[in-house]
């Protein structure tokens, strides 16, 4: 069924601005229970609760973390979000992560995630 694009637009600022700010409880309330997420990097799904631990870590270990240029548009199932992740890593080194999410929304929460992101870029993140 198709999701109404305002709301999916609406879960996916809600849900990036609780990344940004490491709010995880936050981002917890933007998927829906059973919502499973794949990257395209190690190409597994994660439960809700293993990608919070992950986010979690990823935020609490990049300094002055940031989405920019981001480009965002409702799709029928959800929302399409393109970005560059930017901050700093443990070590001070500058972090830039091009990526894009595909979400699908379902009464107000994502249901699924698909990341694709720069596998070489990204490896300075957990440097």
């Amino acid at each position: 069924m198709p999701t109404d694009a305002k709301t999916s637009l609406d879960v996916a600022e809600r849900f990036f601005a609780a990344i940004a700010s490491a709010d995880i409880e936050a981002v917890r309330t933007c998927y829906a229970p059973d919502a499973r997420i794949w990257h395209n990097v190690g190409g597994e799904e994660q439960g809700v609760e293993e990608n919070l631990r992950l986010l979690g870590w990823v935020t609490r270990n990049t300094g002055d973390y940031r989405y920019e240029d981001v480009r965002r548009q409702a799709s029928e199932e959800g929302f399409i979000q393109q970005h560059v992740l930017r901050g700093t890593n443990r070590k001070g080194h500058p972090v830039e992560v091009p990526a894009c999410v595909v979400a699908r929304v379902s009464d107000g929460r994502i249901t699924r995630i698909d990341e694709y992101i720069d596998s070489a870029a990204s490896g300075v993140l957990f440097a």
